[in-house]
């Protein structure tokens, strides 16, 4: 079946009740010089490698952060990753998982929205952790 819509992500949205704070955790969590939020301080857009933007949301404070993470963000490095979110203080909500393909871990920004990392499983046997 054919549609005119691209089977493409344009950008994903993270619902935030602090924009400063946000941006600020963020800015740490993936490295990056923090900007200024655009649109009346209510989106910051987030850079990214790829074509998937991502944007902080400033727009609806009274959200409800449940739910399973609705995206991921890509680590080569487990181990690091981890010892990062330590560093940052983050809520870890799970272990390290083995589904096959990938390992993952997932966390909380500081508005509760569940985030989640994969490192794709470079062989069998392999530990992300150590």
């Amino acid at each position: 079946m054919d549609s005119p819509i691209d089977r493409v992500v344009g950008q994903v949205f993270i619902p935030v009740r602090d924009m400063r704070r946000s941006a600020e955790w963020y800015a740490r969590l993936l490295g990056f010089e923090q900007g200024d939020p655009s649109h009346g301080g209510t989106i910051f857009d987030i850079p990214t490698d790829g074509g998937t933007r991502l944007a902080l949301d400033a727009t609806q404070p009274d959200f409800i952060p449940s739910g399973p993470p609705r995206f991921f963000f890509w680590t080569a490095d487990m181990a690091a990753t981890l010892e990062h979110l330590r560093r940052l203080g983050t809520v870890v909500t799970s272990d390290v998982e083995d589904i096959g393909s990938v390992f993952f871990v997932q966390f909380e920004d500081p508005d509760g929205n569940p985030l989640m990392v994969c490192q794709r499983k470079p062989s069998q046997g392999s530990d992300p952790v150590g």
